[in-house]
C-alpha cells in the first residue's frame, strides 16, 4: 500500500467507530442477498444476536487503525485464522466477501466513498486477505500431516449421549470411517455441521473438546440454551432433543490456540463460568494422565448445583492429585461446602495462597467474565502473558 492509501483508511477510523455495525449490517445483508450458498458457511445464529456483524466491525475498524503496522494484529489473525480453518474457508471466499465489503463501504458512505477512497480500502483488504488466507494454508497443511488427520468437513456417528447436568450432555463421536483420530491440543475445539430443516440449511458451529485427547474418539459437552428460537441454541437445542446415538454429524479437525502450556511444572490456575468450564476439564484430565504434578487451583461458577456439569468428574480426577485447590461459586445453594461460596465468582474471595504470582492462567466464559477477572489479574501484577482466554462465538481484534 502506499502512504497516500493508507492515510485515506485512517481518514475512515472515525467513521467505522460511530457506524461500524451499520456498515457490517448492510455487507452481510447484500452478500447473503447475492450469495445466498453462503449462509451454509457462517452460523446465523450469531446473525440474529448481531454478535458477527459487531465482530466484524471491531475487526475492520482495529485493521484501519493498525494499518501502518498490521503485525501487531498476528495474535488475534491467529485466533481467527483457526477459527477460519475449523469451518473450511477458502481464498475464493475472500475473494467473494472482498467484493461485497468494498461494494457496501461505497454504498453506505455515497458520495464520500471517492474512486481513491474504494482504492485505498481495496488495496487493505487484499493485504489483509493475503495475510490471512496465507496463515490458513498452514494450519491445513498442519492438521493433513497429523496421523488420523484430515481437511474439510468428516463424518462422525454419535456413540454414546450422557447428560452431564440439568443443562449439558456430552456426545461421543466416532469417525464413521472406522480410521483415527487426530490428537488435539487440550483446550481446542471441532466445528460441527448438522442440517437444520426449519432454515433449509447446513449450519456449523464451534464446540470445545471436552476430554484428554485419545486416538479413538471426540467428545463434546453442550449446554441447551433456554428457549427453542433462541440465537445460540439453533444447533444446541437439536443436538439435546433430536441427535441421538447412531446419528451422523460432520467434524473439522480441532483447531484453536486457546491450549494448556504446562511447562516446567509451572503451577496452573483454571477459571471458568458456566459452560465454559469444557475446554478446561481436557487440560485438566491431560495433566493427570500426563502425570505432572503441578499446583492446580481449580475455580468455577454457575447458577446452582443441578446445573454443575462434571463436579462428580472433577472429584474423581482432582482425587488422583494431590494439589489440586477448588473452589465453587453458586448464584444460589441450600447448603454450602468448604470450598464453596454463594455468588459469583469473586476472586479476592480466595485464599491468598490460591493464586501462584508465576502461574499460566486460562479463563473461559462470557465476555463480561472474562474481562472481569483478566483486569483483576492484571491489576494484581500477574503478566499478561501467563493469561489466556477463550470466548465462545466470533471472534474481533481486541488488542490489550
Amino acid at each position: 500500500m502506499s502512504p497516500l492509501q493508507k492515510d485515506l483508511v485512517k481518514a475512515t477510523v472515525p467513521v467505522l467507530k460511530e457506524h461500524g455495525v451499520l456498515l457490517t449490517t448492510h455487507f452481510y445483508n447484500r452478500m447473503f442477498t447475492h450469495n445466498p450458498e453462503l449462509k451454509h458457511l457462517f452460523n446465523m445464529g450469531n446473525q440474529q444476536n448481531q454478535r458477527q456483524q459487531t465482530a466484524l466491525a471491531m475487526a475492520v475498524l482495529a485493521y484501519a487503525e493498525n494499518i501502518e503496522d498490521p503485525s501487531v494484529l498476528l495474535p488475534v489473525v491467529d485466533s481467527i485464522g483457526h477459527k477460519h480453518a475449523s469451518l473450511h474457508v477458502r481464498p475464493e471466499h475472500y475473494a467473494i466477501v472482498g467484493g461485497h465489503l468494498i461494494a457496501s463501504i461505497g454504498e453506505v458512505l455515497g458520495e464520500a466513498a471517492t474512486p481513491e477512497l474504494l482504492g485505498a480500502w481495496t488495496a487493505a483488504y487484499n493485504q489483509l486477505a493475503a495475510l490471512m488466507s496465507g496463515h490458513e494454508q498452514k494450519l491445513y497443511d498442519e492438521k493433513v500431516t497429523l496421523p488420523g488427520g484430515w481437511s474439510g468437513w468428516r463424518p462422525f456417528v454419535v456413540r454414546k449421549k450422557v447428560r452431564e447436568s440439568e443443562e449439558i450432555t456430552s456426545f461421543y463421536l466416532h469417525p464413521v470411517d472406522g480410521g483415527a483420530v487426530a490428537d488435539f491440543k487440550p483446550g481446542q475445539y471441532v466445528s460441527l455441521r448438522i442440517f437444520l430443516p426449519e432454515y433449509n440449511l447446513q449450519q456449523p458451529r464451534q464446540y470445545s473438546l471436552s476430554s484428554a485427547p485419545n486416538g479413538e474418539y471426540y467428545r463434546i459437552s453442550v449446554k441447551r440454551e433456554a428457549g427453542s428460537r433462541h440465537p445460540d441454541g439453533m444447533i444446541s437445542n437439536r443436538l439435546h432433543d433430536f441427535v441421538e446415538p447412531g446419528d451422523i454429524v460432520d467434524l473439522s479437525a480441532p483447531s484453536g490456540n486457546f491450549t494448556l502450556r504446562a511447562q516446567e511444572n509451572k503451577p496452573q490456575v483454571f477459571i471458568s463460568g458456566g459452560v465454559g468450564q469444557t475446554p478446561l476439564i481436557s487440560m485438566l484430565e491431560t495433566l493427570v494422565r500426563s502425570g505432572a504434578t503441578p499446583p492446580i487451583t481449580w475455580v468455577h461458577g454457575c447458577r446452582n448445583e443441578r446445573v454443575h456439569a462434571f463436579k462428580t468428574d472433577l472429584l474423581a480426577i482432582s482425587g488422583q492429585v494431590a494439589e489440586v485447590e477448588k473452589h465453587f461459586f453458586y448464584d444460589s445453594a441450600e447448603k454450602l461446602a468448604g470450598n464453596e461460596y454463594l455468588g459469583r465468582v469473586s476472586l479476592d474471595q480466595l485464599p491468598a495462597d490460591a493464586l501462584h504470582a508465576e502461574a499460566e492462567y486460562y479463563i473461559c466464559g462470557p465476555r463480561p467474565f472474562i474481562q472481569q477477572h483478566y483486569r483483576y489479574l492484571v491489576d494484581r501484577g500477574i503478566d499478561r502473558s501467563n493469561i489466556h482466554f477463550e470466548e465462545f462465538g466470533p471472534l474481533s481484534f481486541p488488542v490489550n
